[in-house]
């Protein structure tokens, strides 16, 4: 079954490559396209937002690879794409968690989005903690480990 997405949006930021570190300081522009500016009333409200991106810059070659090691890192295990957030994936659909700094008319701005200049944005959604948190989870050492300074 093949799905057809819209673009509400595109990010605009100082990230031009892909980085594995200090993502908590990059600060980014989320322009929405005008016919979706209404839906950013009360966004405000949040502190945090969910952000859903479409990871189009990269050479998709690898994205038929179930299993990879993350980031190709020789330290890292084998793991499969769905154990992992790499961009080679069936889907290349990102999310990520970000700070919502301010918002004015159609530009959303935001602290902590890992995606690229000129990403397509798919979807915004308000961080609520009775949905977006859990207790109790378990994230193996390796997983720990890659994280060190992304944020």
């Amino acid at each position: 079954m093949i799905f057809l997405l819209k673009q509400i949006g595109v990010v605009h930021s100082e990230a031009k490559h892909k980085n594995y570190t200090n993502w908590n300081k990059v600060i980014s522009e989320i322009r929405l396209n005008q016919e979706f500016q209404s839906g950013l009333y009360r966004l405000e409200e949040y502190s945090h937002a969910i952000i859903v991106f479409f990871m189009d810059q990269f050479n998709s070659s690898e994205s038929d690879l179930m299993i990879k090691r993350p980031r190709d890192r020789k330290d890292m295990p084998n793991v499969g794409v769905f154990a992992q957030r790499t961009k080679y994936r069936p889907n290349p659909i990102g999310i990520s968690v970000v700070k919502i700094e301010a918002i004015q008319d159609h530009v959303l701005t935001v602290r902590g989005l890992d995606a690229n200049n000129n990403t397509p944005v798919l979807d915004i959604k308000p961080y609520i903690t009775e949905f977006d948190t859990r207790e109790n989870v378990d994230v193996p050492y390796w997983m720990k480990k890659l994280m060190e300074d992304y944020f």
